[in-house]
């Protein structure tokens, strides 16, 4: 096992940069996952630290090998990618088996690893199969097996989950979480699902154009994210966030107020952007808080989701109870007080609010 360390990582086509100076450090052993939306750097990032894509500037060390002008095969890593890329002809053994062929390994050897994996990921009864005769999941543990095979320092992989249905994503999910826990293998994944990163990762690294926007655990990005990004983008249903300024101690949204978040004091007339999570609230009984109408209701059972409009923006509360309304219906929305956020209105940056956010 290794770490990972990028330093001032950037990569052009042509005149177009598509990845602007990054710095990453992932520690021996941990499951990283990079996150965000098509296009944001994340894949062609993932591509340079496997070696199929040339670095422009910048250094990768994988341990204590600077690897930018190694080949791929001499990197020591291992990638899964979406489409699974097996060879339709031959066996499951022998897709797993075929690259350790390939470096000249005892057919002995090449057995054992091979029947190790498959056991590991439950295809032993399939070994004499053939792609086509086997599920996708089935086939997307085959790509697994062919990496876990190599016992690489690393592995990369790259949205592996995209072309299963929902179920059998959630299920895959953790298997290859479970994996990953098993062999204790560094580990880069690549996602444009966050409740993939949410549900995986032991650091996520979430993107936008080309640069990390944040870099922490899993709840640090949902608790505290550092900006307008990140909060639209980490949770399902994503953060609230509403245009408001301070006024005397308070957030104006529209003709309501609401306190500032505990611990913060800004400028009146301030432009801000007030977030709070849609489980982050409560309906008020006592006419203080946001005042709302109903636009959709979503009964789940256990969770009631509305879609409500305040002014001209719309809101999504998440109540952990069933609650029988109509739209058209007013509601008060008074958010929990002690995990409300501000963020600037122009930058979109996260406004500190308690002194727990500046350890």
């Amino acid at each position: 096992m290794v770490n990972i360390t990028i330093n001032n990582l950037k990569k052009k086509y042509g005149e177009m940069q598509v990845v602007h100076g990054i710095d990453l450090d992932i520690a021996d052993g941990e499951f990283v996952v990079l996150v965000g939306p098509s296009g944001c750097g994340k894949s062609t990032l993932l591509r340079m630290l496997a070696g199929l894509e040339e670095i422009t500037s910048g250094t990768i060390a994988i341990g204590d090998r600077v690897v930018n002008n190694l080949p791929p095969s001499e990197r020591d890593i291992a990638m899964v990618f979406q489409s699974y890329a097996l060879y339709p002809h031959k066996t499951v053994a022998q897709n797993m088996g075929f690259a350790l062929k390939m470096r000249g390994m005892e057919a002995a050897d090449i057995t054992e690893r091979v029947s190790n994996a498959a056991e590991i990921l439950g295809l032993t009864p399939y070994l004499n199969r053939t792609p086509r005769a086997l599920s996708g999941g089935q086939r997307q543990r085959v790509a697994m097996g062919r990496a876990i095979v190599r016992d690489p320092a690393v592995f990369l992989f790259d949205e592996p989950l995209s072309n299963l249905d929902a179920k059998l994503r959630v299920q895959m999910r953790g298997e290859i979480r479970s994996l990953q826990q098993r062999l204790k293998t560094t580990t880069v994944y690549v996602t444009h699902d966050q409740i993939e990163a949410m549900t995986m990762a032991d650091k996520i690294v979430v993107m936008q154009g080309g640069q990390i926007e944040q870099v922490g655990s899993p709840l640090e990005l949902y608790d505290y994210p550092a900006n307008t990004f990140v909060a639209s983008f980490i949770g399902s249903p994503a953060m609230n966030l509403l245009s408001g300024v301070i006024d005397n101690e308070s957030v104006r949204i529209g003709a309501d107020t609401l306190p500032v978040p505990k611990g913060m004091s800004l400028q009146n007339g301030r432009d801000v952007t007030f977030g709070f999570r849609p489980e982050a609230l409560t309906i008020s009984d006592d006419g203080a808080g946001l005042k709302a109408t109903v636009e959709v209701v979503e009964p789940t059972g256990a969770e009631t989701h509305l879609v409500l409009k305040h002014g001209s923006e719309k809101f999504v509360a998440v109540l952990r109870s069933r609650i029988y309304c109509e739209v058209g219906q007013q509601l008060t929305i008074m958010p929990n007080t002690e995990k409300t956020h501000l963020f600037d209105a122009t930058s979109g940056q996260r406004l500190a609010n308690s002194a727990e956010d500046q350890v």
